[in-house]
């Protein structure tokens, strides 16, 4: 049976940056991924897209990774908020915090290539993929994991094993970890198009009556789109030639840009909020989706999981350097200190705004139009706003603020 100090299940952005962040640390680490080793896309007119917060920034920056990311994002520097139709809007700029970029917009398979370079010189990580776990018993002192790759099936025992397996994840269902589940009755619509007057650094988050609509800037004039439409009119949206889509969603977002043309291939996924009941188990911790699915109003998905890697980073390196065991209680009750009011919180306020602005309650849309254009103008509440959602507040780990694990605090 081989021994490993963690094993994590899920080598996607969250898991592999694990990875990344902790090798070289003398750690024997293995890496499961279902799938084999990406082939290097070309880029292309509608490749899919991230969005990461300048905190997620930092944290690439800490691993290693963003010199490789940096050459294609395309920095954030102003965020336009509206309710369409109605009076409210607010600005936030990277100046309200400070910072170079409230976030970029980056090709995926840029960071998949920045993972699959800094897992190529990750000392002490063993790639098994394609792979997938068949069995899995987790006991007082470390888990027994039945691994299968390329057919070949072999025994681990790891002293903590990490889901980062997405948010079907095969881990927290294996093991029976109840879930919070709620389905928006939404679906997002996710497509590319080419604006006739970009607006430079850029980003709107249009809110509409059917949920937020949100253009984020790429290169060429291009912008990523994701449409929130309900479930009842996705086919519809699908089923529109180019032109009568480019006219639908010119309707909903209006002509800041100008003209809307070169719709992509569209991809539509449902959308609902997953939250883990327990996220931290005896020699086992959930990250990413697998403990946390939210809607993608703010774009919180993949930084909250970022930010994960980053506190599970620091607990993991500080017990590896003080010769304890890195799948004790100790250490995963650090974590759950680290992690659990950000991940509640940003939980919270994403599902409040889902639900905020679809509420057609006069009232209620008033309250929200009026709080807007009190954020627009409050140049201190919008500082404190772009923070939190760029993840710098609270207890920041060191590579949350950019420094290696190796660094001094």
């Amino acid at each position: 049976m081989q021994q490993y100090d963690l094993v994590i299940i899920g080598g996607g952005l969250v898991g592999g940056s694990l990875a990344c962040a902790l090798g070289g640390l003398g750690l024997r680490i293995a890496l499961v991924e279902a799938l084999p080793p990406a082939v290097r896309a070309e880029p292309s007119y509608d490749e899919r897209v991230i969005a990461l917060a300048w905190g997620s920034r930092l944290i690439l920056d800490g691993i290693g990774l963003w010199s490789r990311i940096s050459p294609e994002a395309v920095a954030i520097e102003r965020i336009h908020v509206s309710d369409r139709g109605h009076f409210g809007f607010a600005r936030i700029d990277r100046g309200d915090a400070g910072v170079e970029a409230l976030g970029y917009v980056a090709p995926a398979r840029l960071l998949g290539r920045a993972i699959e370079a800094g897992l190529g010189r990750s000392a002490g990580v063993d790639l098994l993929a394609p792979a997938k776990v068949l069995g899995l018993q987790v006991d007082a002192l470390g888990a027994d994991l039945e691994v299968v790759e390329d057919g070949a099936s072999r025994l681990v025992r790891a002293r903590l094993v990490v889901a980062a397996d997405g948010g079907d994840s095969a881990v927290r269902r294996r093991l029976g970890i109840a879930v919070r589940e709620r389905a928006y009755g939404q679906e997002a619509v996710i497509t590319t198009v080419t604006a006739e007057r970009p607006l430079r650094g850029v980003a709107f988050e249009r809110f509409t009556d059917s949920g937020p609509l949100a253009l984020l800037p790429l290169s060429e004039g291009r912008y990523s789109v994701v449409w929130t439409a309900r479930e009842a009119d996705t086919e519809g949206l699908l089923a529109l030639d180019d032109r009568a889509f480019c006219e639908r969603l010119q309707e909903r977002f209006g002509w800041r840009v100008g003209r809307l043309t070169r719709p992509a291939r569209r991809l539509v996924y449902p959308l609902k909020l997953l939250l883990a009941e327990e996220s931290v188990r005896p020699r086992l911790v959930l990250i990413g989706n697998a403990a946390h699915t939210l809607h993608p109003v703010a774009g919180q998905g993949l930084n909250l999981g970022l930010r994960d890697v980053a506190a599970l980073a620091e607990v993991v390196a500080a017990a590896a350097a003080a010769g304890a065991d890195v799948g004790g209680g100790a250490l995963l009750d650090d974590y759950r200190r680290l992690r659990g009011r950000d991940q509640a919180e940003v939980a919270q306020a994403t599902d409040a705004l889902a639900w905020l602005f679809v509420n057609p309650w006069l009232p209620v849309r008033v309250a929200r139009d009026l709080g807007m254009l009190g954020l627009d103008l409050a140049p201190g509440a919008r500082a404190l706003l772009a923070r939190r959602f760029m993840g710098l507040v609270g207890s920041r780990p060191r590579l949350a603020r950019g420094l290696s694990l190796g660094d001094r605090p």
